[in-house]
């Protein structure tokens, strides 16, 4: 009789597993739209990210939903569309810190997902200070998925040993280097379109500021007026009289082309442009192109990290936090970073799978100072980001440094930063 019972009490609860394991696969069905700007050559990267999850999850079609452009420029404009009209993608790319926090999280657009954090052991694995880049006061908001260092200069050493110079350690070293490549027919700092030269800009005005002052520019306890910046203009402006006249018309791979195919010296760059060079290119890093810190700024890490949330509302939810398990996870990391140039986000990471130069990168992001980039959403919102874009197409048009100065004031104060 004892046994009769055991075998119904196991044939009862094995029903209920069942049962579970039904519902669970069901939940984790049918589609999964996400949205991003990785295209083309960033594209090997997140298809090998969309091959893990639809083989962890058959069931599930992913629609890739890419908008291209660089630094997301494009993929911004469309997202906002959709998510002020009530229709959100079910995850989407957005870089951590105040372009998350300063835009979808104030407007309470998106679901806390601390408890996401918490079953994943994720409080022990991502540093303290990108937590803190992905929090508020009211929850962690996205799952970083990488982390990337903006200032960055590349070049190619065959190339400087042919033209018989070295890389600048300072731009005044770029200043007594340039007249020497122009002489020779190259162009001494490729530069692409907009918001590339606001990568640029950043870089320079950490050289001039240096880490402490340049926080202060975005805390608002520096004024966008004081001479400090205003010499970071008047310096941004000296070196772009050493760039390519038709930059508006490049984008970020084609400026990188310049200095690949010997018609520039250098370039600056995030390290997307290292990942550009070894996965697209098949250069070999440390041979086939070289790097250093942008000029003035060694010692010191511009960092940024592309990161997945979860948007109130979206159609497929579970559908998304699968993907976000999965981005947050050793095995997802360790597949997207090597092949998107980046290093990841965990401490915990195996760094043999990863090539020389993103090794130095991330003994460089354990040992350097860290601050904020600009021009990827770290330290400012979307409204300071949008009328900045304008405030510098102002100045690569005249060149007025104390002009662009007081125009970024106002748009600091218009836009909060500081207050």
């Amino acid at each position: 009789m004892r046994t009769s019972r055991w075998l119904k009490l196991v044939g009862l609860c094995g029903a209920i597993l069942l049962l579970f394991a039904t519902a669970t696969g069901a939940a984790v069905q049918g589609e999964l739209e996400i949205f991003s700007w990785w295209a083309g050559d960033e594209g090997p990267a997140l298809e090998a990210l969309i091959a893990m999850y639809e083989e962890k999850h058959p069931e599930v079609t992913v629609i890739n939903a890419t908008v291209t452009g660089g630094a997301g420029v494009n993929a911004k404009a469309v997202l906002k569309t959709r998510m002020l009209g009530g229709d959100p993608p079910d995850t989407f790319q957005v870089h951590a810190g105040q372009e998350r926090s300063g835009t979808w999280v104030v407007a309470n657009r998106m679901e806390d997902r601390t408890w996401l954090y918490e079953e994943e052991g994720w409080m022990e694995v991502f540093p303290a200070d990108l937590l803190d880049l992905l929090s508020t006061d009211e929850g962690i908001w996205s799952v970083p998925v990488n982390i990337h260092r903006s200032n960055v200069m590349y070049y190619i050493p065959d190339n400087l040993a042919q033209w018989g110079v070295d890389v600048p350690k300072t731009w005044d070293e770029f200043f007594a280097i340039a007249p020497k490549l122009e002489a020779q027919g190259i162009i001494p700092l490729s530069v692409g379109e907009n918001w590339t030269a606001t990568h640029l800009w950043e870089c320079v005005a950490l050289s001039v500021l240096g880490p402490e002052k340049y926080g202060q520019l975005w805390d608002g306890t520096l004024s966008w007026k004081s001479p400090e910046v205003i010499e970071v203009w008047e310096l941004f402006g000296r070196i772009l009289e050493y760039t390519n006249p038709d930059a508006p018309s490049l984008s970020w791979q084609q400026a990188t082309d310049m200095v690949v195919n010997g018609q520039a010296a250098f370039n600056i760059m995030g390290d997307w442009a290292s990942g550009y060079m070894s996965t697209t290119l098949k250069l070999e890093p440390g041979t086939g192109y070289g790097w250093a810190p942008a000029p003035g700024t060694e010692g010191v890490f511009i960092m940024l990290s592309d990161s997945f949330g979860l948007p109130v509302g979206c159609r497929h939810r579970e559908n998304a936090i699968a993907w976000l398990r999965m981005l947050g996870s050793l095995e997802g990391q360790d597949t997207f970073n090597p092949l998107k140039g980046s290093i990841s986000a965990r401490i915990d990471s195996d760094l043999t799978k990863y090539n020389v130069y993103l090794q130095s990168a991330a003994n460089d992001w354990r040992t350097n100072r860290i601050v904020g980039s600009l021009a990827h959403g770290v330290v400012a919102n979307e409204r300071f980001m949008n009328d900045f874009a304008t405030v510098m197409d102002i100045f690569l048009a005249t060149k007025n440094a104390e002009a662009a100065a007081n125009a970024a004031e106002a748009v600091a104060i218009q836009a909060g930063i500081g207050r």
